[in-house]
């Protein structure tokens, strides 16, 4: 099953771009849902307004994936008045759907790249311990990155739970990279794609204004197609 994980967030947008976020964040599920996609919410930063989100990571899988994404990627835009200014002229904010890339993260991760080193576990055990070498110190060469595992039986179990740490981290320390790039190049970015948006929003009821048509075409086929598996 294909997976992917994605991120909306405002930028570096006021209170309004945060308050999309959250609506975005809502209708996206909804429609993840209709899609015959599995979703998980796998991380939230709250917005200084009650309702609000600078950001949201979500975790997706399924098999229309990349038809349900194409809806959704790149810059939404709402057209509506602020409901923080009450006075503020401008009428539309925009903010950002991006997919992570995974795909990066284990390619860091290749077997060449890990060094492993065992040694004897300091914990309980008697004489197995001080006879065996099972703990292991596995280290990400690329990236300098260390773990320690001795709480298994074997050198092959640690050396595993190791190797899944590390995967770990990696995935980690890629997700804040890219939340810091966003928030630091959204101002270059935001510039670049107001003239484009893929979806299109209005009001406080954030009704859809626009859409596009294949994907439009394409979601009802699969939504259908998804709906038949439950009548045969």
């Amino acid at each position: 099953m294909k997976d992917t994980i994605i991120q909306i967030t405002s930028g570096r947008g006021p209170a309004e771009c945060c308050w999309v976020v959250a609506q975005v964040l809502k209708r996206l599920l909804q429609e993840a849902a209709d899609f015959g996609l599995l979703s998980e919410v796998i991380h939230r930063e709250v917005g200084i307004e009650n309702g609000t989100l600078n950001s949201a990571l979500i975790k997706l899988q399924g098999e229309s994936l990349d038809v349900f994404l194409k809806g959704w990627e790149g810059t939404i835009q709402w057209t509506g008045q602020s409901k923080f200014r009450k006075f503020h002229k401008r009428k539309n904010w925009f903010v950002g759907v991006h997919r992570l890339n995974r795909d990066e993260t284990k390619d860091q991760i290749r077997d060449q790249d890990i060094r492993y080193q065992f040694t004897r576990s300091g914990g309980p055990g008697g004489q197995h311990v001080n006879k065996v070498s099972t703990a292991v110190r596995a280290t990400h060469i690329p990236s300098g990155e260390v773990v320690f595992v001795s709480q298994g039986r074997s050198q092959l179990q640690n050396k595993n739970e190791a190797r899944s740490r590390l995967l770990t981290l990696l995935e980690e320390k890629k997700q804040q990279e890219v939340r810091e790039n966003r928030k630091e190049g959204w101002g270059n970015h935001n510039q670049l794609q107001r003239g484009n948006p893929v979806r299109v929003f209005k009001g406080t009821d954030f009704k859809p204004n626009h859409q596009n048509k294949k994907y439009k075409s394409d979601r009802k086929k699969l939504k259908q197609d998804w709906l038949n598996r439950f009548d045969d």
